[in-house]
């Protein structure tokens, strides 16, 4: 059984190997939430895309208003645009329908903003924790494939689900820096890619 004090060397390693990650954040919140429904099921450059076709359209009042055909061509690169332009109208929906107030949320608990965010269509387990990191700054794990295949390898696991990881994982978001949780989350997918390239690599360097 491997210990916290093992998995957080792993995640520190990580982040001193790889350096600042997290430099792609939109300073418009509602273009980072959007991204978050696009890039669901396909590549980054596909979502990248269709954010950019919608750069016109990035504000709650835009959202609201734009016709739902108009919106699935807008974004019919990132793919599923029928499915993915009814989240998108879902997510903005139940923002509206909570004033539209980021500020209204720093009452909620993290547990309890969580449950709010899974119960908007197609926002799931890892889509509501993106939200929740990177959207409305609280301190969570993001126990992706990336982050699954990576602790397995290194013989953590085996983590078969999502949320079996997330229960292992989320308590060591809660004494360290926010932004360490977005550097961890980003480092384990950077090192993802990078293992993707080159199954062979050496990766000794993350439990010395």
């Amino acid at each position: 059984m491997k210990t916290d004090k093992e998995k957080l060397q792993v995640l520190n390693n990580l982040v001193a190997h790889y350096g600042f990650q997290y430099w792609w954040e939109d300073t418009n919140r509602i273009s980072d939430w959007v991204s978050m429904i696009l890039i669901q099921q396909t590549t980054e450059k596909n979502a990248h895309k269709a954010l950019g076709n919608l750069k016109p359209y990035l504000t709650v009042e835009s959202l609201q208003e734009i016709e739902l055909e108009t919106l699935q061509e807008l974004i019919r690169p990132a793919g599923f645009f029928k499915q993915k332009s009814n989240y998108i109208k879902a997510l903005i929906d139940w923002f509206i329908s909570h004033d539209s107030d980021f500020d209204k949320f720093r009452t909620y608990s993290t547990d309890a903003l969580r449950k709010e965010l899974l119960t908007i269509k197609g926002v799931g387990s890892e889509t509501a924790d993106a939200m929740l990191l990177y959207i409305f700054e609280r301190n969570v794990f993001i126990a992706d494939q990336y982050a699954i295949r990576l602790f397995n390898r290194l013989g953590f696991g085996p983590y078969k689900t999502y949320e079996e990881m997330r229960k292992e994982f989320i308590h060591l978001t809660e004494s360290v820096p926010h932004d360490l949780c977005k550097e961890w989350h980003a480092a384990i997918d950077v090192h993802g890619k990078h293992f993707n390239k080159d199954k062979k690599m050496d990766e000794t360097f993350l439990s010395s």
